[in-house]
């Protein structure tokens, strides 16, 4: 029996998906993005998970974004529940490409405050992409929660998360420069300055910030 053509393209497809190259996958990855299949969701997915090469990740999402979010979003938000950082963290980054907010009631506090740096940077960049409109200021309380964690790259998606939620996030960032904790209040004025001077960067926010809690002036309205 002759097999047809598709049904060997996509076995070609699906194979190349794990093959040792990473150029060969990234190649598969791009091949079945251009010709999309319900086939290749549950591959793709799987793939994700523990694919190491970020290229080939952003090829992954980009191919998962190519098919019918109906059929995407379902497992994507049961992979946000996965005991796999990597799965997590993907699918999240791949909710926030596709852009449907009927995924929202899935970016809970538990991803938002995962114990993963990746996972959680995800989960606030997959948050002020999903957040309906109305609830920035929600979302901003609980981003919040979040202040001072971490190293410099995890502090600055924070504050770029922040700051996409506009003028929404001012009340709770303002009252976070009073917070006890010195690394809180820190970020929460090198947040403020950043949104209210783009241009500053975060390095010299960062520092300033630091500077003027330890003057301790945290509370003082910057002049």
């Amino acid at each position: 029996m002759t097999v047809p053509k598709e049904d060997t393209n996509t076995m070609r497809a699906l194979q190349g998906l794990e093959n040792d190259s990473s150029s060969v996958r990234l190649q598969a990855a791009l091949a079945v993005g251009t010709a999309p299949e319900p086939a290749f969701i549950g591959k793709l997915i799987e793939r994700c998970a523990i694919e190491p090469e970020f290229s080939v990740r952003e090829m992954l999402t980009w191919a998962l974004t190519r098919h019918a979010a109906s059929m995407t979003l379902p497992v994507l938000l049961d992979e946000v529940r996965s005991e796999r950082a990597q799965a997590r963290s993907q699918a999240l980054h791949t909710l926030s490409k596709i852009g449907d907010r009927q995924a929202w009631p899935a970016i809970t506090p538990a991803l938002v405050s995962d114990a993963d740096d990746e996972v959680a940077r995800s989960a606030w960049r997959a948050a002020v992409v999903l957040v309906p409109e109305g609830a920035e200021h929600e979302l901003a309380v609980v981003l919040a929660t979040q202040l001072g964690r971490g190293e410099r790259a995890t502090q600055l998606s924070l504050s770029r998360a922040l700051i996409a939620l506009g003028e929404a996030m001012l009340p709770t960032v303002g009252a976070a420069k009073t917070d006890p904790d010195p690394r809180v209040r820190t970020h929460a004025i090198a947040t403020e300055r950043l949104w209210r001077d783009p241009d500053a960067g975060f390095e010299f926010a960062i520092e300033e910030a630091k500077r003027i809690v330890a003057l301790g002036r945290a509370g003082q309205k910057e002049r």
